[in-house]
């Protein structure tokens, strides 16, 4: 999600940039400092060794925190986890959704209104452009009630009640995308961490967080081209997802999931001035390498969202 500006929107083919920015070099921490990885720049960071669920390190692990867009690994989890769900079912883009990021001037898939895109597709919608319109559709689809507001509400009502099946305690959701109405869309480092690691439990989550790209069709054939907004997938060795999100009040955030030689690790950053090259020194630390690993992120095409 991003509040503040809001990137060109479009559909189709989007010609790559050049360019690439360098987030760790030969000046950064040795990677194996003594008690966890240094100069952490976040204020909420978490490590999660998946397999045995063991916290490895934890910065303000339980301090409560906006987490602007990384709340769609919530709806993700809620759809995907849908007794019986069809990943295949057909759903009509409603206006409703384009005014939507019209208003808050939120990130978007561009979703044309009346098109018609399987349950699936707006995973990716969601999940790699951090399409605020395709969250609307999953949240209007699979809440209940008569009207949009009530299905919309009965839907959040459905991450919050996963959040405390989870044992999530110090998380609140009142938005299904993180652009939060109330101020009560809040969550911590430990929280997002369980929250992705049940997440990555899922196949098709999986599936959709580790593309880089995507193109899909509409009923009609309209085509769609989705990047995924998170540049350390693609840039880091073994990096399988998992969401950004940006806020005003959350600052750039990042949940990140990395696997070397059969082993997991999860990360969670809020609030950091410079999430990717703090990801790089988590998972490095992590994997106990030697030396500080030199990334050169994955650039996004002209026109791709930002977030």
């Amino acid at each position: 999600m991003r509040l503040r500006t809001r990137g060109t929107r479009g559909a189709g083919v989007v010609v790559a940039a050049a360019g690439a920015v360098l987030v760790a070099g030969p000046l950064a921490a040795p990677a194996q400092a003594a008690g966890g990885p240094s100069g952490i720049a976040a204020k909420g960071a978490f490590l999660l060794d998946s397999g045995p669920n063991k916290t490895l390190w934890s910065k303000g692990a339980d301090t409560r925190r906006e987490m602007a867009s990384t709340t769609k690994i919530m709806a993700a989890a809620v759809v995907v986890t849908t007794k019986g769900v069809d990943l295949d079912r057909k759903v009509t883009v409603k206006k409703a959704y384009r005014d939507y990021v019209t208003r808050y001037g939120a990130s978007t898939a561009d979703l044309k209104t009346g098109d018609k895109l399987t349950v699936r597709q707006l995973l990716y919608g969601m999940m790699l452009p951090s399409g605020c319109d395709a969250a609307y559709a999953l949240a209007d689809t699979f809440g209940s009630g008569s009207t949009t507001a009530a299905r919309t509400t009965s839907f959040i009502s459905k991450m919050n009640k996963k959040a405390a099946d989870l044992g999530m305690k110090n998380t609140k959701f009142d938005s299904f995308d993180g652009i939060s109405k109330s101020g009560k869309n809040y969550s911590t480092p430990r929280d997002m961490a369980k929250l992705a690691r049940h997440a990555l439990a899922n196949s098709t989550f999986k599936t959709v967080v580790k593309a880089t790209k995507t193109v899909q069709k509409a009923t009609n054939g309209r085509t769609y081209t989705w990047y995924n907004t998170n540049k350390l997938l693609g840039s880091y060795k073994g990096v399988i997802g998992i969401k950004t999100g940006t806020g005003s009040k959350a600052g750039p955030c990042l949940v990140f999931a990395a696997t070397r030689d059969k082993r997991t690790v999860v990360g969670v950053i809020l609030n950091s001035s410079d999430r990717y090259r703090d990801a790089t020194k988590m998972l490095d630390w992590s994997f106990k390498q030697k030396t500080a690993t030199q990334v050169t992120l994955r650039t996004l095409p002209a026109g791709a969202q930002r977030d």
